[in-house]
């Protein structure tokens, strides 16, 4: 008897309801298959999730790699943070909210799913759902939120290979990353820092059950619209729910209910702004903005964050002193001249300031725009006497020396641009035969202008310039006349700065740089700098102008022997600078560890006081200079 005919014998000895019940089920298990394969076969893979992109936002640090000085989002702001970073019970706290069964069931709850069928009957609207959180994963992430049976199929299909395919952990952790809760706020970690003003894993017990209330309706429960009272209504609901599954004690419980919620809605944060802006405007470029928006880079500044707090501190107690000599704006670059990192930028005396009283147009006539980072802007600022050292620079690479003499006394240097030139001494005075040295020291012009002319020669100075870091200059070298060495043409905090760098090392020319390390989002190095020095002066010269600019007896004549500049037991070097018309004051000084640059004057460039820049912009430049000292000695 063949085996098909012995079945057929067997199933024949069952009663007939039997058999019918028996191949019913059979039945139904074949259209059970078949529907599943149906809807499933154009469902993405689950292992999509290892796979999928999530929008990271990129995040600026200072040097410690700790302050975060900026965060850049797209449209979603999401910072992902791992499951086991989060306290327990903020993980209980969204179970109780939406799937308290989650750690037991395989993706589906049926008793919910049944609870919820008998609920919309009774409404006569499909409101209640009982989905699951492997079902609101899928859901949110590959599905439609359209109430259709076909969908729900979908649905069930994925999440049930979901549930086979990874660890409840990680599902959890895919979901608290990706739920939203409020205008583009995706994820318990963003919305955390925009709710109470903290990471999520610092919240209390009642502000995880806040958190775990808004999932449920993202747009209604966000604590600044106007249903914060029924939020908290529903923040009691989910403790309760926490108390009957037995996840927190009845004094927690208690507690917990009655403790008042702080709210701090809390506008990005951005520190060291100019510094900042000057950061992103070069990521930009290089990697355009929508890929920082998605792409989590984490970005290692140079800017040493407690010295910028400092800088800043001062500026702003400076910034009222020098109101008395009608000026209004402070810029500030702190640089390492070893490696050309920038360890400060102020771009202006308060970034945040409200900038623009009545009358005031932005660009033309306004005394201080506190968003104009003026230590890379170079519209209009003139070095004064601070462009002196690359003249005297170039004489000494000639072969003149600091005991060359020149002859101070009024000068007719011939017509320029049309007008005579017969420039005068600060003080109004002139010295006679005295040495570069003494020139240089005391900032004398008309023995500078003879040294440009006579000694250095204009085009060999600008080109001195120009290799040490200033990148203003480069109009032909027709252009220039005597009073380049005065600080004719302009100049940026920052280049004059940096280039002032390349005699406090001796020759070595490091070209400023703000990025120390960028990595992607999985920790790989995507960019990294590393110092690469360039021999741009020779150390004799070098070595002349530091002994010149530290040397306090030779400067004495002009600024007196307790100026701003001068450092008791301290070896330190710095020059000062004046425009004509008095709209401009600068002070730049180093040490060997650092270059300070400090610019004072008004973003419209209407004069100041006829007041030096030692008195102006010297202290700002000391009390700096102190407080670097302290840090590089």
């Amino acid at each position: 008897m063949t085996s098909k005919k012995r079945t057929f014998k067997f199933f024949s000895r069952w009663p007939k309801f039997l058999r019918t019940f028996f191949f019913s089920i059979l039945l139904f298990f074949f259209i059970l298959s078949l529907t599943f394969l149906y809807f499933a076969k154009d469902l993405p893979r689950p292992e999509v999730f290892e796979e999928r992109h999530l929008a990271q936002p990129t995040r600026i640090f200072a040097r410690d790699g700790k302050t975060v000085l900026y965060t850049i989002f797209g449209e979603e702001k999401r910072e992902p943070i791992e499951l086991k970073d989060l306290p327990d019970y903020l993980i209980k706290a969204v179970l109780a909210a939406e799937d308290a069964k989650f750690f037991k069931h395989y993706g589906l709850d049926f008793k919910g799913i049944f609870r919820s069928v008998l609920k919309n009957l009774k409404l006569r609207k499909p409101i209640y759902g009982g989905s699951t959180i492997s079902q609101q994963l899928i859901r949110s992430t590959f599905l439609t939120r359209e109430k259709t049976i076909r969908r729900k199929i979908r649905e069930i299909v994925l999440t049930l290979e979901l549930e086979r395919r990874y660890s409840k952990e990680q599902i959890l952790e895919w979901y608290l990353n990706q739920i939203p809760f409020g205008p583009n706020l995706y994820g318990v970690e963003v919305a955390s820092q925009n709710f109470f003003g903290k990471s999520a894993k610092d919240v209390t017990l009642p502000e995880a059950a806040v958190l775990a209330s808004v999932i449920r309706a993202p747009s209604y429960y966000y604590p600044f619209s106007d249903h914060r009272e029924e939020l908290l209504k529903r923040k009691n609901y989910v403790l309760k729910r926490m108390l009957e599954e037995g996840f927190i004690s009845e004094k927690n419980y208690k507690e917990a209910k009655e403790k008042e919620i702080e709210f701090k809605k809390t506008p990005t944060k951005i520190l060291a702004p100019h510094f900042v802006f000057y950061v992103r405007n070069y990521l930009y470029k290089k990697y355009g903005e929508e890929f920082l928006k998605e792409n989590g880079l984490r970005v290692y500044t140079t800017l040493d964050w407690d010295f910028q707090k400092k800088l800043e501190e001062i500026v702003k107690e400076e910034a009222r002193r020098i109101k008395k000599y009608n000026a209004h704006n402070i810029s500030v670059v702190a640089i390492n001249p070893n490696t050309g990192e920038i360890l400060a930028m102020i771009g202006s005396k308060d970034y945040f300031q409200d900038p623009y009283p009545e009358g005031c147009i932005p660009g033309k006539n306004c005394l201080f725009e506190p968003k104009v980072n003026v230590a890379i802007y170079g519209i209009g600022q003139q070095p004064g006497s601070a462009f002196k050292p690359f003249v005297y620079a170039t004489a000494f690479q000639k072969g003149y020396s600091e005991n060359t003499k020149v002859l101070d006394e009024l000068t007719n240097f011939g017509k320029w641009g049309g007008k005579y030139y017969i420039p005068q001494n600060y003080d109004g005075k002139f010295r006679g035969w005295i040495t570069l040295k003494q020139a240089l020291a005391q900032s004398l012009n008309v023995p500078s202008v003879k040294v440009l002319l006579y000694f250095a020669g204009i085009e060999d100075s600008v080109k001195t310039a120009k290799k040490f870091g200033i990148t203003t200059l480069n109009k032909p070298p027709s252009f220039y006349g005597p009073s380049l060495v005065l600080g004719g043409d302009e100049v940026r905090l920052l280049d004059i700065t940096s280039a002032y760098g390349v005699f406090a090392t001796e020759g070595l020319r490091n070209s400023p740089v703000a990025i120390l390390k960028i990595e992607d989002s999985k920790g790989r190095i995507v960019e990294e700098y590393k110092p690469s020095p360039l021999r741009v002066e020779r150390k004799d010269v070098c070595q002349k102008i530091n002994d010149i600019l530290s040397d306090n007896d030779a400067r004495s004549p002009m600024f007196g022997r307790n100026s701003p500049l001068y450092f008791k037991d301290r070896w330190v070097a710095a020059k000062t600078g004046t425009t004509n018309s008095f709209r401009d004051a600068w002070t730049i000084g180093y040490t060997k560890n650092i270059v300070i640059g400090v610019w004072v004057g008004n973003n419209n460039n209407v004069p100041m006081k006829k007041v030096p820049a030692v008195t102006i912009a010297g202290p700002i430049w000391r009390k700096a200079m102190e407080e670097a000292i302290k840090r590089w000695p």
